[in-house]
């Protein structure tokens, strides 16, 4: 289990993430939502050891993080917004280079990173450098990344960001394949739709603050709206869209 407790982030005394508490359980694949602005990729940081918090804690397996940020990361997969890759590697090069600080024996890493380059239709650009790959390719790498040495917890971060239909798919089947096998899975995104078909429970962030935290059906239920998109603008207090819309039309005409 994956616990946030109280966690704070403070830049220059104002808080970007406040107070913000929820858990993360095995077998669960937890949304994590908010506007931009509210906290999502501080929070993010945070969980995957890359910031370490104002205040607060994260506890995983009942013990904090910061107490062992190595062994923490050894159990953890991420894959980030904004991929940072060595472009002068080749694909296969570069999940070598992340086996080999995994600490995965040769043999088996080579046979991984085979089949991850087959499933995921990069074996024929297995030996081109990353920076001839689409933002597609290298979206795929950095999954095929995070999965290498089987980890218990996995945080997606805007993940399917330019995978084409048929590996939407693929990942979407992945995740609930992983949520299958009791990896604690955490899925930050903007895309509501993605968030209402993959996830388990929904995290909603406004301003650093938890607002919502629960399953979108007992969501429906509580907010008798019909779908993530009514609950989301609702809580959030958004303008009509169409309101919006025509106010931005009359702008273009000024």
């Amino acid at each position: 289990m994956l616990e946030l407790l109280e966690l704070t982030k403070r830049f220059s005394h104002t808080p970007v993430v406040d107070r913000v508490s929820f858990i993360a359980k095995p077998s669960e694949v937890t949304g994590y939502l908010g506007p931009n602005g509210a906290g999502k990729s501080t929070t993010v940081k945070m969980l995957t050891g890359l910031l370490p918090p104002s205040d607060g804690e994260i506890l995983y397996q009942g013990q904090n993080i910061q107490k062992d940020l190595v062994a923490y990361k050894r159990r953890l997969g991420y894959v980030p917004e904004e991929p940072h890759l060595y472009s002068y590697l080749s694909g296969r090069e570069f999940l070598q280079l992340v086996g080999r600080l995994r600490s995965i024996p040769d043999k088996i890493l080579t046979e991984k990173i085979d089949h991850l380059l087959q499933l995921f239709s990069l074996f024929p650009n297995r030996y081109s450098a990353i920076a001839s790959y689409s933002k597609g390719m290298r979206q795929k790498i950095l999954i095929s990344a995070a999965l290498l040495h089987n980890p218990e917890i996995l945080v997606f971060d805007e993940a399917e960001s330019g995978l084409d239909v048929a590996s939407v798919l693929v990942f979407r089947s992945l995740i609930k394949a992983l949520a299958g096998q009791g990896k604690i899975i955490i899925y930050s995104s903007h895309i509501l739709e993605v968030v209402e078909k993959v996830c388990s429970k929904v995290v909603i962030l406004h301003r650093g603050r938890v607002i919502a935290d629960d399953s979108v059906e007992q969501l429906r239920v509580l907010m008798q709206l019909p779908s993530l998109e009514s609950i989301f603008q609702q809580l959030l207090v958004q303008p009509d869209p169409e309101s919006t819309v025509a106010e931005i039309l009359k702008v273009m005409k000024l």
